[in-house]
């Protein structure tokens, strides 16, 4: 099998591995995808790397083809002519026709990556220096709201202890949300521009001060899915992760009914703490009349 025989078996070979074939284990990919976004971007990325290969080698083996071949140590005489209509019109349409088979992929991912309609679940981030704060406003967990920070201890930073599996991208409180279901994040910054970026979705968000910028992902698969801050935002922008458990319908309504309970019990604390003051006012008021 010649050369070329063998590059076009192996180029066909790598544009028909699936996806997760590719990204799995690798550490110099892009990571698994567990949303069809992540999956179509990875896909654009293996096409357009294909491609690029395939003109590398083409139009690198036909000029050293032509040098060796043509070499003057063989007699080789140049052509002398001006111009050539046909080869002309051919290196014009055939670039036409790949860029278009670049576009239309690329155009209908885009196109899905906007597509916020119909969601299940709708979740505000907030961007602030240097956290996330979630609101959940619409769809099963709705009215949950909290901040999300980083986690990973001041000796690990400091390089007084060993550095843990998760170092810098651990949270104390992660994003929940359940497996299956569409959810719109509605990105948004209190500060300075920031940007909600978890890779294995697919998703790249920026904040921005006084805007509502949106997205969506929907997960197929539960796990611990990671990312972080993806904008230059300050001395501490890369302290800022994201975490996102993704769970079961059950394990999510649970987390939803125990999130709602604690909230309630606060509330209930805080109007306490509140009434006791006012009673002392009251008492006091009360003893000097």
């Amino acid at each position: 099998m010649t050369f070329a025989a063998r590059a076009s078996v192996a180029l066909s070979a790598l544009a028909l591995t699936p996806t997760w074939a590719l990204a799995e284990g690798s550490s110099l990919n892009l990571q698994t995808p567990v949303t069809q976004i992540a999956s179509e971007i990875y896909d654009l990325h293996t096409l357009m790397l294909v491609i690029c290969l395939v003109i590398f080698v083409g139009v690198f083996g036909v000029m050293f083809w032509s040098v060796f071949a043509h070499r003057k140590s063989k007699g080789a005489v140049a052509a002398h002519f001006h111009e050539n209509t046909t080869v002309e019109i051919i290196w014009t349409v055939v670039p036409v026709f790949i860029l278009l088979g670049m576009a239309y992929p690329a155009t209908k991912t885009v196109l899905a990556m906007k597509d916020t309609s119909n969601p299940d679940i709708t979740i505000k981030a907030t961007g602030y220096q240097w956290k996330w704060g979630y609101d959940y406003i619409k769809g099963e967990g709705e009215g949950i709201q909290f901040f999300s920070g980083l986690s990973t201890p001041q000796d690990q930073i400091s390089g007084a202890a060993s550095k843990g599996e998760h170092y810098l991208l651990e949270v104390d409180k992660p994003l929940v949300v359940p497996v299956g279901k569409k959810v719109r994040l509605l990105a948004t910054a209190n500060d300075v521009i920031h940007a909600w970026w978890v890779p294995a979705f697919g998703v790249k968000q920026d904040a921005i001060p006084g805007f509502i910028r949106d997205t969506h992902f929907r997960a197929e698969k539960e796990g611990i899915y990671r990312g972080n801050c993806a904008e230059l935002c300050g001395k501490d922008h890369g302290f800022m992760p994201i975490e996102v458990h993704v769970v079961s319908a059950e394990a999510y309504a649970t987390w939803v009914a125990n999130q709602k309970a604690a909230m309630a019990g606060g509330a209930q604390e805080g109007a306490g703490n509140a009434a006791v003051p006012q009673a002392s006012a009251d008492a006091a008021v009360g003893g000097k009349s």
